[in-house]
């Protein structure tokens, strides 16, 4: 059964299984402690500290673990604001941020601050000057995730950290879905992660808080993770979360660009084949395994038990609240279609073939939702051609088939393909070099009655 949730949970990676089993048996012990079994404890629980803080992108001494990215979030929103009360009570924050950020924001206002929230564009995105309008004199702590976890959409965290620099304003960024892909970039000041979020264990996260930052751990005092995480520190399941974060970083650039073309292909087949539907999100600055569409006339749980019962697993909705059917507040800062909305967001190692039979599955399921709910009928749109477009450059030496392939690739519509004809043996190589450059599909190649055919589907 084909699993496409891992926005909400990824599958557990096998070196996080590996690294899990074996600090069972080795990490059992206090790591505070002085004795043998307490000092080999202490070596894995500071081995994973370094492994975290580098893959973040901070100092181990920075960085402390916590029992989940909610408790990060929380714990690192209420430690910067009290240590930054005397300057005001004041707090920013997008729209679009996960549901524990908008938490923490409401307790913090009834308990007498004040928040501003910056509203998106349609893709999903603040512009950075419109965040740096929210900052005010007063303003304590700005927070921005650095990627949205129902919609995919890239913030600009870099630009808006320099904005908040210039205003003496610490920036908190939530990157429990982007995490597993690279560092966050910018000069941001406080950093959550949630380690089940890329294929760690569940009930680990991670808070970072840069030195310099004005912070004041609220809650009564503790004596481990700096004071600012108490409680005996789930040690097997730490080292499991940093093994896996380094594993997935290990991997994360060949799998980005294999199922960016996967939901590319989802993205354009969607839009062409099911009538009445939106895709969300930017197109381009988007994480590379996360899409959202949105049908009109059904409702997204509806969706979510029929293709269930199909075999796929996907989630609708607001993807942390999705069981108290309130429309998503994602959605609806946008200004998207908010109703019958689907997330797909693929795990690493997704097959291609899982992808094709979603694909042939999904515009049958919201056609038969819809007629059972007696909704208006779209005309169904056919699937694009095999192969829209084919150059002739037999007898043509490299790199000439990549350019003719460049001049074509605009004249196809989006999901179509252009097939190249080439006798150059290097023509197998810098064609797909091409395609992952120039992110569109490398479909593959086949027998031609002249040298080989290469197929390229245009993604954007």
């Amino acid at each position: 059964m084909p699993y496409f949730d891992a926005a909400s949970a990824a599958p557990l990676h096998p070196v996080a299984r590996q690294a899990l089993l074996a600090a069972l048996d080795e990490g059992w012990a206090d790591p505070a402690r002085l004795y043998r079994e307490g000092r080999r404890a202490r070596l894995l629980l500071d081995a994973a500290r370094e492994a975290a803080a580098d893959a973040v992108g901070c100092r181990p001494d920075e960085l402390v673990f916590t029992s989940s990215g909610t408790t990060a979030v929380h714990a690192g929103i209420a430690g910067a604001l009290s240590g930054r009360r005397r300057v005001g009570r004041h707090l920013a924050l997008s729209a679009v941020e996960h549901s524990s950020v908008l938490h923490a924001a409401a307790a913090h206002e009834a308990a007498g601050g004040s928040f501003t929230e910056v509203p998106v564009g349609r893709s999903g995105a603040v512009d950075p000057a419109a965040y740096a309008g929210a900052l005010r004199p007063d303003t304590a702590l700005a927070c921005l995730q650095s990627a949205n976890h129902e919609v995919g959409t890239e913030q600009p965290v870099a630009e808006v950290a320099a904005l908040c620099a210039e205003a003496g304003v610490p920036l908190l960024v939530d990157a429990a879905q982007s995490l597993g892909w690279g560092p966050v970039a910018g000069g941001w000041s406080l950093l959550t992660a949630s380690a089940h979020k890329w294929g760690g264990p569940a009930g680990v996260g991670l808070l970072a808080v840069r030195k310099g930052v004005r912070f004041a751990p609220q809650g009564p005092a503790g004596e481990r993770e700096s004071g600012r995480a108490p409680g005996f520190e789930n040690l097997p399941a730490i080292v499991a979360a940093a093994a896996s974060l380094r594993a997935v970083r290990d991997e994360a650039a060949a799998e980005a660009v294999r199922l960016r073309a996967l939901v590319g292909r989802i993205r354009s087949s969607v839009a062409e084949r099911v009538g009445d539907v939106e895709v969300v999100g930017d197109p381009e600055l988007r994480l590379p395994h996360l899409v959202t569409f949105s049908c009109l006339y059904v409702d997204g749980e509806t969706l979510l038990h029929e293709l269930d019962r199909h075999g796929f697993s996907v989630s609708s909705g607001s993807s942390c609240t999705s069981s108290t059917l309130e429309p998503s507040h994602v959605l609806k800062a946008m200004g998207v279609l908010s109703e019958g909305n689907v997330r797909i967001s693929l795990p690493l190692g997704t097959a291609e073939a899982d992808v094709d039979r979603f694909l042939e599955v999904v515009p049958g399921v919201v056609a038969e939702v819809r007629e059972r709910l007696g909704a208006p009928v779209s005309a169904p749109l056919s699937p694009p051609p095999a192969r829209s477009l084919v150059v002739d450059a037999l007898g043509r030496r490299c790199p000439i088939p990549v350019i003719e392939l460049a001049k074509v690739i605009g004249e196809v519509p989006v999901g179509a393909t252009v097939t190249v004809l080439a006798d150059d043996e290097a023509a197998r190589l810098d064609i797909p070099a091409w395609c992952e450059m120039r992110e569109q599909e490398y479909v593959g190649e086949e027998p031609a009655d002249r040298g080989s055919a290469y197929v390229v589907r245009r993604l954007s």
